[in-house]
C-alpha cells in the first residue's frame, strides 16, 4: 500500500510540474523579429530562444549568429532563481542567472570568469504572443549600449 501511494505522489508531482511551466509566458520557441529590434551594428543577433522544462528546470536554447555572421548556439539549464547556473557554447559567458520579477517579466545576468558581461530585461506582452529584451552590455571600446530585441512566439 505504501509502494502505491509513493508511486501516486511522484506522478502528481512531475504533472504540477509540468502544469507549472505550462503556466509560464517565458515557456516556448521565440523567434528574432529583426524589423522591430533596434539591435547594435556588428553585434550578435539570438534569432532563436527556446525555454523547455527539464525536469524540475528549465532549458534555454540560444540561436543565431554572432557579428561576424557565424553561427552561435548556447545552453543553459537552471531556475529563474537569481542564481547562477553554467551556459555551455557561449563565447561571452560562462554563467547565467535568471530571476522572477513579476509573471511576465525576467531580470538576466551574464558573467565570464565572474564579472558581469551583460544584464537583460525580458517581458512578455499581455497576450503571450510576444516579448521584448533589453540587453545593456560594454562594447570593446568601453562604451555603454543596449539593444532591443523583439521576438515573436513560434
Amino acid at each position: 500500500m505504501n509502494f502505491k501511494i509513493l508511486i501516486l505522489s511522484f506522478v502528481v508531482l512531475c504533472l504540477s510540474t509540468v502544469v507549472g511551466y505550462a503556466d509560464n509566458p517565458h515557456m516556448g520557441a521565440w523567434k528574432l523579429n529583426e524589423a522591430k529590434s533596434k539591435l547594435n551594428p556588428g553585434g550578435s543577433k539570438n534569432t532563436m530562444v527556446v525555454y523547455e522544462a527539464a525536469g524540475d528546470m528549465i532549458k534555454a536554447t540560444v540561436d543565431g549568429i554572432d557579428g561576424s555572421g557565424n553561427p552561435i548556439h548556447s545552453e543553459w539549464t537552471g531556475k529563474f532563481d537569481g542564481k547562477d547556473y553554467s551556459v555551455t557554447g557561449d563565447a561571452t559567458s560562462d554563467m547565467r542567472a535568471y530571476k522572477m520579477i513579476n509573471a511576465r517579466t525576467l531580470a538576466m545576468t551574464s558573467r565570464k570568469d565572474g564579472k558581469v558581461g551583460l544584464t537583460a530585461r525580458i517581458t512578455v506582452a499581455a497576450d503571450g504572443k510576444t516579448r521584448t529584451v533589453t540587453v545593456n552590455t560594454t562594447d570593446a571600446n568601453g562604451k555603454k549600449v543596449t539593444s532591443i530585441a523583439f521576438y515573436d512566439k513560434q
